[in-house]
């Protein structure tokens, strides 16, 4: 019957599904069609440098450090040239900046030496390097070189706080630790061909300024009736 009927997809949209997901990803692209990190870069290199300094730290705070520092030293042999005391001048507003010019200084050694001063566009390259994780490695492939995943059929899919915030409150992916939650999601995912390269970009940004922390904005929210949060706000 007509009744029955609506009561089944009434149960269906009741939990996060793939229809629910769908359009999750729908009104985010729909709002954003065209996404990007919020990190200034010019090259691969810039981008590795930036999204290394960014742990722990906002974009806004690396983007003050690297407006000094890339117009002085943009390359591998810029910032060895300008030596770790100097770099460590430069970023020294960032949080832990005293680990991270030792890692980005040792990291520009290495590019110097077996890369030919070039970034390279290989996962465990990358993750080889000092200071590099695999949310590091995902955002270069992704972001700098449009990758969205490599030759074994692995996504390129960086997750951080917010992201595994935004994923887990809103159930759209569920993942004790980021490694598991960034393989729920893929997992997940529907459509991957349609939405799998942006997905980074939107969920950062939305779990960024509207799925915050502390207090989300569900009132505002374009995803809240998609949403199985069950404290919802009204702001």
């Amino acid at each position: 019957s007509a009744a029955s009927d609506v009561y089944k997809r009434q149960v269906r949209l009741s939990y996060m599904n793939k229809e629910k997901r769908y359009q999750i990803l729908t009104r985010l692209r729909d709002n954003n069609p065209n996404p990007e990190t919020e990190l200034e870069y010019s090259s691969p290199f810039e981008l590795l440098v930036a999204v290394t300094l960014s742990a722990q730290a906002t974009d806004v705070g690396v983007n003050k450090a690297t407006r000094k520092l890339f117009p002085v030293a943009n390359t591998p042999q810029a910032i060895l040239d300008i030596g770790h005391d100097k770099l460590r001048d430069y970023i020294k507003t960032i949080g832990l900046f005293n680990s991270k010019a030792a890692n980005v200084y040792k990291m520009c050694q290495i590019l110097v030496d077996k890369h030919d001063s070039i970034v390279p566009e290989n996962r465990e390259a990358l993750e080889a390097l000092p200071g590099v994780g695999r949310k590091t490695a995902n955002v270069v492939l992704n972001t700098a070189f449009g990758w969205l995943k490599d030759n074994e059929g692995r996504y390129f899919l960086a997750v951080d706080t917010h992201i595994q915030r935004l994923a887990n409150r809103s159930g759209y992916a569920k993942g004790k630790t980021v490694e598991q939650t960034e393989q729920a999601i893929i997992k997940n995912t529907p459509n991957k061909k349609e939405f799998m390269f942006n997905l980074h970009h939107w969920f950062i940004l939305h779990g960024r300024y509207t799925c915050t922390a502390r207090k989300p904005k569900c009132g505002s929210c374009i995803i809240e009736d998609l949403c199985d949060y069950k404290e919802k706000t009204e702001s």
